[in-house]
């Protein structure tokens, strides 16, 4: 049975100490929750305090972004081998990155191995815009993105790391998908991309979130289809009773009691 990832995406919001302020108000409860995955992923210049704060909890860290070199004269990023003191998993081609800073699947690609090599768990988000979402070619835009992302990456690989399906046209809007057609891309498209590359049982191990305005009132809804195996929560998890109530959903409904 795959366990429930509900993974916190900050975004860039909170400075340092509002960042310590809200993991305080949250890392209890949070704890607290059996039989979920939970993730927090805070802008980089918070991620070593928020790390500090839960150590020795099952909470995870995240962070929100990479550049696919150990190091070296790349101005402004930050490198798997600066994150894996501090986290254990990274968000990789969010819509956000794609969309402001041209990000292509190839380079997601280039990420998601530089992620592996450092022992990071990648978070790699696939989704369409509104415009092609309603010229009917949600799939067909969808399998290219995992094809792309995924290239050369081994079956184990595949197992271990975790795909957000984020309609892009959802994302920030309020206007999440229905439950039952999210559940049907992430069903057919995006698990059904992974059959067909490594095969049945790599894509039934192989957890898949849904993102794009879930949030603590229709997480339950979302949650309770066969297919979505946790959430990538934008605005809902800087704050703290939202981003709980959507862990308990999680655990209540697909967590291990």
């Amino acid at each position: 049975m795959r366990v429930p990832i509900i993974a916190g995406n900050w975004k860039m919001n909170k400075t340092p100490a509002e960042a310590r302020q809200l993991v305080e108000a949250m890392k209890d409860r949070l704890a607290a929750i059996a039989g979920v995955e939970k993730v927090l992923c805070p802008p980089f210049v918070d991620l070593a305090s928020v790390s500090e704060l839960v150590a020795g909890t099952d909470i995870g860290v995240g962070a929100q972004n990479l550049y696919p070199a150990d190091s070296g004269a790349y101005t402004g990023e930050v490198s798997p081998v600066m994150l894996k003191e501090l986290c254990r998993y990274v968000i990789l081609g969010h819509s956000e990155r794609r969309g402001y800073f041209g990000e292509t699947d190839g380079f997601v690609n280039q990420k998601v191995h530089s992620a592996f090599k450092h022992g990071l768990v990648p978070i790699i988000c696939v989704g369409e815009d509104l415009e092609q979402n309603e010229r009917g070619d949600t799939a067909r835009v969808v399998s290219a993105q995992v094809r792309g992302v995924l290239s050369g990456l081994t079956g184990q690989q595949v197992r271990s790391l975790v795909i957000a399906y984020e309609p892009i046209w959802a994302i920030g809007t309020g206007r999440a998908a229905t439950a039952e057609g999210a559940n049907q891309v992430i069903a057919d498209v995006v698990r059904g991309t992974v059959v067909d590359l490594y095969g049945a049982d790599v894509a039934q191990a192989m957890r898949v979130q849904y993102g794009g305005s879930m949030n603590a009132a229709n997480a339950r809804e979302l949650l309770q289809q066969p297919d979505i195996d946790g959430g990538l929560i934008g605005g809902a998890s800087l704050k703290a009773d939202d981003f709980i109530a959507i862990v308990t959903a999680a655990a209540e409904v697909r967590g291990a009691h």
